[in-house]
């Protein structure tokens, strides 16, 4: 009988209950986001709470895939910002592409935000 199919098993689902405690103490969303799929008003507010952050950009893209529509575009972050409208959840993004960042989210259709929010 070989053993190593069986030891193999056995490390492995030691190591993954060993990941998921430390993990859940670091970041429980992140445990969650994997456990059940996020609600869209979960989403909205995990974007706006890392807007201004490297990689929200990342974030809006891989929640809302093929769901925004480029609205307009105005002076604002690093040269020009995009703003994006989601009209499942009715909620404009304003995208900086330079630093893959979202700089400003508001609820209905905004072709242009104020310029103090944008910066």
């Amino acid at each position: 009988m070989k053993f190593a199919p069986l030891i193999a098993t056995i490390a492995l689902t030691g190591f993954l209950t060993v990941w998921e405690a430390p993990l859940k103490a670091i970041n429980p969303l992140l445990v969650q986001a994997s456990a059940q799929e996020l609600s869209v008003e979960q989403k909205v507010a995990l974007i706006t709470k890392n807007k201004g952050q490297i990689g929200s950009g990342d974030q809006l893209r891989r929640f809302f895939y093929g769901d925004l529509e480029p609205i307009g575009i105005q002076p604002g972050g690093a040269g020009h910002v995009v703003n994006l409208y989601n009209k499942a959840n009715d909620t404009t993004f304003s995208y900086c592409s330079t630093y893959d960042v979202v700089v400003a989210v508001k609820k209905g259709k905004v072709a242009k935000f104020e310029p103090n929010e944008v910066k």
